[in-house]
């Protein structure tokens, strides 16, 4: 797939306890790196799991809203990039109802790709997800 117009989306999402307050942060950039447009909002309370199942799912769906049809998810959480491209299952219910959610929005798009990154390439999606956990109300 051509990176000329991708958009590179990186998504964290953060629980302080497990289950416990959660929130996500989701940054959209350009092939040269340039971000226009992030999410940091809170989700209530949550697992860390679910957390980043979250923050994948409002990517997806605000990549419909602005109708980006090239899209590369980049994710820190290798549990939930295993178990979209199905490498791993996935027994958890809670998890399952993001993964069927997940795979309805696949098709929106021209181009989906995931992938697994390491935590030190996703510092500004956890940037966001940290805004939205200390931000107050």
């Amino acid at each position: 797939m051509s990176t000329k117009d991708t958009t590179f989306i990186y998504c964290d999402g953060s629980s302080r306890g497990n289950p416990g307050p959660a929130a996500i942060g989701v940054s959209f950039q350009n092939n040269d790196g340039i971000e226009f447009f992030s999410l940091s909002e809170k989700i209530g309370n949550a697992t860390n799991n679910v957390a980043e199942w979250q923050a994948l799912y409002r990517g997806m769906e605000e990549a419909i809203k602005q109708n980006l049809q090239k899209i590369r998810f980049r994710l820190d959480s290798e549990l939930v990039v295993k178990q979209m491209k199905g490498e791993y299952k996935v027994k958890n219910k809670d998890l399952l109802v993001f993964k069927n959610k997940c795979e309805s929005l696949k098709s929106s798009f021209q181009n989906f790709e995931i992938q697994y990154i390491p935590r030190e390439q996703n510092a500004r999606a956890d940037q966001l997800a940290n805004i939205a956990q200390d931000t107050k109300n």
